[in-house]
């Protein structure tokens, strides 16, 4: 069945590889490298035949790839870390090229395939450190998005990388050539700016109108592949094009929809892409050559670590950021499979480099969820080698913090907690990482201290001994964790209110001792719903007891395995029931002119009257002889069922023959 048959061998294998990948939380695209590997030329068993015309159809998952990545990228993502993504990540290509040209020169190689090399070794891989900090909860940190702002730029260095570093076969023929290239691309892109950004939108919306869904993806894959086979005929790289449609796509309003369209057709042609890599690699060579690849792992994952954490620290992020950069992106990316395929093709890398680097990036790749892991131990390590480095600390008190309130989480939720705690004047420190916030709550004058919260060093500078009260406003439940199991070895009373995402993370934490946990999304589910219910007039009553039934129906779980939470709950369903209510007296309200003693008030509703407002005036406790006129303002206090009684009692009386019921 020629080509047709392959497929199929290869979709088979993939699925067998990519559940493998899966069953041991690895990247998917290592189980589709394997398949690749099984199924290739080199391994006995089933074989693919038509290898070429696999190779051609993965040119079009390349494109795709590119296609995909000019659609999900977007300046914005960089703002926060802009200088150390535009300028540092260069810097960091440049550096790691050099080391990895070092490497090549000291294993005996040739200049042109040591330079390939020192580019291979320069990507990271987004799919891996994406998924690592996703599984590890510690997407949205400050270390996080150094990290991504910096992959972005490597992703975007592969398409200049595939133009320039084929040129350099031949430098008397390759540099005008280069030369030619880049005044071809400069042109190719100005018309793009010119026109595309222009007609390719519109003709977008035209198909997007028909509301074929169909359509609309047909189109979507005919821009992505149509501007990068125009690219290949005005004489640039194929993949080029395909990675400049999608970041003129990316800027009008429908690049949402062409992403989650593209993705599926993406993964697939990908697919075919990884398994095509994966049939390249010899086992035969990685047994022969165990310890040169043994070699070639460790120096990259040393060497490209040192690089980033010296890097990093010399854009001024300091503390666990260097740490948590170094130790997550020292792997070889994804990126490289398809700048290698380039330099396999080109001849630049011999057969058995291209296996050596491939063989390296897979078990870099792989490494990368348990050595990204070792950051929390290893700054720890460092923190009790450098016991004094100092911490940068803001508006902090000159006679010291005791009884105050540390808030872990300079966001949104933090921020606004410090605002009602310095107009209150009560005590508080802020712990912040991320440097925009600290930049923000400098600005508002909170006292605060720039690190990581689950540190014992920066614990401890917030003084978290001498607390009264630990906010947690830190969305991810891993890093809550920390939080607390460190700040309870200095303060095992110490009263914590945490934030949490599930049932699930509220039990983990009331385990560990948290006081009392809240769920943002809930809360505010729940207030919109009061509300709604308030302006459809249904009767507070009934509204308090559908809230508590549905608050009793999402803590249940934690009522079943902590009685002592159910008690809890219970006192404070007890001091909601005992709300105070304030009710404005009308002039033809049956308790004008009458005192608290003549209306019996507490006898007839169970209220108890604690206060009136009349003409600006508050009058605290009112004794029975207080005389009520119009206007006045009465605070009265009990459960919801006798602050309804109250109301009534305000009512006017209806008249005989009223008509109104």
């Amino acid at each position: 069945m020629g080509i047709t048959a392959d497929i199929a061998i290869i979709v088979v294998a993939a699925l067998i590889g990519g559940t493998i990948a899966q069953y041991l939380k690895q990247p998917l695209i290592l189980g589709y490298i394997l398949a690749g590997v099984l199924v290739g030329p080199h391994t006995g068993g089933v074989t693919v035949t038509e290898i070429h015309d696999i190779e051609l159809l993965a040119e079009i998952g390349v494109a795709l790839l590119l296609f995909g990545l000019g659609l999900e990228f977007s300046l914005k993502e960089l703002k926060p870390v802009k200088k150390i993504a535009l300028i540092g990540t260069p810097l960091q290509i440049l550096l790691t090229m050099g080391y990895g040209f070092a490497i090549g020169r000291l294993f005996g190689w040739e200049r042109l395939p040591s330079l390939w090399v020192g580019a291979l070794i320069s990507l990271s891989s987004t799919m891996v450190i994406v998924k690592t900090l996703m599984n590890r909860g510690l997407l949205g940190t400050l270390s996080s998005r150094v990290m991504i702002g910096m992959l972005i730029v490597q992703d975007l260095a592969v398409v200049p990388l595939m133009i320039i570093l084929p040129q350099l076969q031949n430098p008397e023929v390759g540099l005008p050539l280069l030369g030619l290239a880049a005044l071809k691309s400069a042109c190719f892109l100005v018309l793009m700016v010119l026109f595309g950004t222009r007609i390719i939108p519109r003709m977008l919306a035209y198909v997007a109108r028909g509301n074929s869904r169909e359509l609309f993806l047909l189109a979507v894959t005919a821009i992505g592949l149509g501007v990068g086979y125009a690219t290949y005929l005005f004489g640039l790289s194929f993949a080029l094009g395909a990675f400049v449609a999608g970041m003129v796509l990316s800027e009008s309003e429908y690049s949402h929809q062409a992403l989650s369209d593209i993705i599926p057709l993406r993964d697939l042609f990908g697919l075919l892409f990884f398994v095509s890599v994966g049939m390249l690699l010899d086992p035969g060579f990685l047994i022969a050559h165990a310890e040169l690849i043994l070699i070639m792992i460790v120096l990259v994952t040393v060497g490209k670590a040192l690089i980033f954490v010296i890097l990093v620290s010399f854009f001024g992020y300091a503390n666990v950021i260097p740490f948590a950069v170094g130790l997550g992106l020292f792997q070889i990316g994804e990126f490289s499979f398809v700048l290698a395929r380039v330099g396999f093709k080109t001849n630049a890398l011999s057969p058995e480099i291209y296996s050596l680097m491939l063989t390296t990036a897979i078990v870099t790749m792989a490494l990368t969820p348990f050595i990204s892991g070792l950051t929390a131990p290893l700054y720890a390590l460092r923190k009790r080698w450098f016991k004094y480095e100092p911490l940068q600390t803001i508006n902090l008190p000159k006679t010291g913090l005791r009884d105050h309130v540390v808030i872990a989480g300079g966001g949104r939720v933090g921020y606004y907690v410090a605002q009602i705690l310095q107009s209150l004047k009560v005590n508080f420190v802020v712990i912040e990482l991320d440097y925009q916030r600290v930049e923000q709550a400098k600005g508002s004058g909170f006292p605060l201290v720039y690190g990581d919260a689950s540190q014992t060093i920066v614990l401890k500078a917030a003084q978290i001994e001498h607390a009264r009260l630990l906010l947690i406003t830190i969305p991810a439940t891993i890093v809550t964790q920390n939080i607390v199991k460190s700040a309870r070895r200095f303060n095992p009373h110490l009263h914590i209110v945490a934030r949490t995402e599930g049932i699930e993370q509220m039990k983990i934490l009331h385990d560990l001792g948290v006081s009392e946990v809240v769920q943002p999304e809930f809360e505010a589910g729940l207030e919109i719903t009061r509300q709604a219910l308030l302006y459809l007039n249904i009767p507070a009553t009934e509204i308090f007891h559908f809230t508590d039934k549905v608050r009793q129906s999402l803590y249940a779980p934690l009522y079943q395995i902590h009685h002592e939470y159910h008690t809890i709950t219970q006192l404070q369903k007890a001091a909601h029931l005992l709300e105070l209510s304030w009710v404005t007296l009308s002039g033809d309200s049956p308790l004008i002119g009458r005192t608290i003693h003549e209306l019996d008030i507490r006898n007839r509703t169970g209220v108890s009257v604690v206060g009136v407002i009349r003409d600006g005036a508050v009058f605290p406790n009112p004794d029975v002889a207080y005389r009520f006129a119009v206007g006045d303002l009465v605070g009265v206090m009990g459960n919801v069922q006798q602050r309804d009684a109250f109301q009534r009692l305000t009512q006017p009386v209806a008249k005989k023959g009223d008509d109104t019921i």
